[in-house]
């Protein structure tokens, strides 16, 4: 498998390269410290399994980036790597194709099980708090009162299990493409199906997590699999 590491810290990249050697045998692991050296690696060699993106590059705006890389290249799955872990850049970077999110303040177990789980075509995204002290650090804009009121709204710390969804045969596969981030007419192709009924399907899957969005399906499933599988929290693997 073939990584790629997109950070403008020396530090951060040789910390996340001793990490991801960890993922088994086999794993070989390039870096780009700039959003042009990035694009320049991937000009050359578009044959990465997995990118590890920072937001915050010195010649780059991580979210350009993300749109940029998800258009040129929607096979290839982002994990977003940022010192942030707001509630609204959490859903700006799934809303925008990332298959997942990890805080840099995040543990070695906590960054190895969340790659595997991109990997093995999940999304990760890391445990949200809506309480009020987490609340305080939203900015003011419309945007981000818009999403801190869908997440209050989705109440996702408290949905039921996948089993317990009631979910048909053909709106679990509708859910599967959905959270890899599948338009309605890709996901019509896949299954054999007219797009009225992908919608159809979708509604009935959104309805059944009890949210609005694409995107607060997929965080609300992302939560509802770290429950499941009990992530644990040890040693950081972040730079300090």
């Amino acid at each position: 498998m073939k990584v790629l590491l997109i950070d403008d810290h020396p530090l951060i990249l040789a910390a996340l390269q001793s990490v991801i050697q960890g993922l088994g045998d086999g794993v070989t692991v390039s870096a780009a410290d700039s959003g042009s050296s990035a694009r320049e690696t991937l000009r050359k060699d578009a044959s990465y399994d997995l990118v590890l993106l920072d937001l915050h590059l010195g010649d780059a705006d991580g979210f350009d980036l993300l749109g940029e890389l998800r258009a040129r290249y929607p096979a290839l799955p982002v994990v977003v790597i940022s010192a942030s872990d707001r509630t609204s850049d959490v859903i700006r970077a799934i809303d925008m194709g990332a298959m997942g999110f990890v805080p840099k303040r995040a543990t070695n177990e906590t960054l190895i099980e969340a790659l595997q789980q991109v990997i093995s075509g999940g999304v990760y995204v890391p445990p949200m708090s809506m309480g009020g002290e987490h609340n305080a650090q939203f900015s003011q804009s419309p945007y981000a009162r818009q999403v801190q009121q869908e997440a209050r709204d989705s109440d996702f710390q408290t949905m039921p299990s996948l089993q317990q969804l009631g979910l048909t045969p053909r709106q679990t596969d509708v859910l599967h493409l959905l959270l890899k981030g599948q338009p309605n007419k890709l996901i019509a192709r896949e299954l054999g199906l007219s797009v009225e009924t992908v919608k159809d399907h979708v509604a009935a899957v959104l309805r059944a997590l009890g949210v609005s969005s694409r995107t607060q399906a997929v965080i609300a499933v992302s939560q509802m699999l770290q429950k499941q599988s009990g992530f644990q929290h040890s040693s950081s693997w972040h730079a300090r």
